[in-house]
């Protein structure tokens, strides 16, 4: 495994045991981290307020629900999740929650099967990382274009600045302060929004 590589922090939701004990000896430690095993849809839901993992495998039937509706719950966020069902509800159960990109598999089915089912479902972890990562970077920029912007129009209002003035006025210091062009216009947003 190369340096930096991510380890993925992998949850189990079934009812028995026979499942976790499989893909413990299923997942190779140096890239996969067994968290968590849950014995039902209430207890995963619990346990997910409090950890955070990368992969959730759901072997349904669980005790308390069929697992599907867990699944679908779970899709909101960025985690992956693969839903395991008999071979006899895999085209209902697929056609259900593909939409939400939830990864169904049929069982039984063979090692290489669910190690497979388990790769595809690291590479769409690592691709919504990164999408979620670039995502929280356009959403901070676009916090400091509105505070800028703010603080511009405050200028305007207050000092008579013309916009173009105005912007050269926070430029400037920024670089003068050595700060970033929002920590100038935060401290302008102090002084003059009343």
């Amino acid at each position: 495994m190369g340096q930096g590589k991510t380890k993925y922090r992998v949850l189990v939701a079934s009812s028995g045991e026979k499942i976790h004990d499989y893909f413990s000896s299923l997942l190779p430690p140096d890239e996969y981290e067994l968290v968590c095993h849950t014995h039902n849809a209430g207890e995963t839901r619990r346990v997910l307020l409090s950890q955070s993992v990368d992969i959730v495998i759901v072997n349904t039937p669980l005790s308390d629900e069929f697992g599907t509706q867990l699944a679908l719950d779970l899709s909101d966020s960025i985690m992956s999740i693969m839903l395991i069902v008999k071979s006899e509800l895999f085209e209902r159960v697929a056609h259900q929650v593909e939409d939400c990109g939830v990864l169904t598999v049929s069982k039984p089915n063979s090692r290489q099967t669910f190690y497979g089912a388990l790769k595809l479902l690291t590479a769409v972890s690592a691709k919504l990382a990164k999408m979620e990562k670039k995502n929280k970077s356009l959403q901070e920029k676009m916090a400091d274009i509105r505070t800028v912007n703010r603080a511009k129009w405050l200028l305007i209002e207050n000092l008579n600045m013309t916009e173009n003035d105005a912007h050269h006025y926070i430029e400037k210091q920024a670089m003068d302060t050595r700060l970033s062009r929002r920590e100038v216009a935060e401290g302008i947003i102090r002084t003059y929004d009343k």
